[in-house]
């Protein structure tokens, strides 16, 4: 138990020593428009590794971060197309060269008749490619995150607003980083660690 302690990554307030292996400075800011303007100025300033917590949608917060449309829609696509394409060769395949049944006098390929496990076969497959990259792309599954020993960010999900810049930005410097963070309004100003 002793080591599982010793283990946990350190938070600890702005001023006080770094934390070892530092994963991120973090602040909370006030509001959605609080939080909205940081957004923009840090974008402007040039940081890559960053991210915002809010507890619900700030609208327009992704472009005020300078965020890429996702790559998710493209995942959609292609998985519709693959079960739309497998779907149709499989009722092909089976109805018209390997089991070829004369049903009601109508002709072996009757595509009308394919048209409702085509648009199943194609929903389905679409929403699992879609599902499976979106967690690919999220990094996902995820047990554990720094941000999660910091007691303050529990409340991400409930009223409070986060900016967090990660060490591993190639702009951060503690220090500037937590006083440019002070500047744009930030209070609770945290460095995080990371277990090694």
């Amino acid at each position: 138990m002793a080591d599982a302690v010793a283990l946990r990554p350190l938070v600890v307030p702005v001023g006080s020593p770094l934390p070892p292996n530092l994963y991120a400075v973090a602040c909370e800011f006030a509001g959605p428009a609080e939080v909205y303007h940081a957004a923009e100025k840090i974008r402007d300033l040039g940081f890559k590794w960053w991210d915002c917590y809010t507890p619900y949608y700030v609208h327009g917060l992704d472009r005020a971060m300078g965020q890429r449309k996702s790559f998710v829609p493209w995942f959609t696509l292609a998985g519709g197309l693959g079960g739309l394409v497998g779907a149709f060769l499989l009722v092909v395949i089976t109805s018209v060269w390997v089991y070829p049944m004369d049903t009601q006098g109508k002709p072996y390929f009757a595509l009308p008749a394919f048209v409702p496990i085509l648009d199943l076969v194609m929903i389905l497959l679409s929403a699992i490619v879609s599902i499976l990259g979106m967690t690919t792309l999220s990094l996902l599954p995820r047990l554990h995150h720094p941000l999660w020993e910091w007691d303050a960010f529990m409340r991400a999900t409930n009223d409070k607003f986060f900016v967090v810049i990660e060490a591993n930005d190639p702009k951060f410097n503690e220090k500037a980083t937590a006083e440019l963070l002070k500047q744009l309004g930030g209070t609770n100003l945290t460095f995080i660690g990371d277990v090694a």
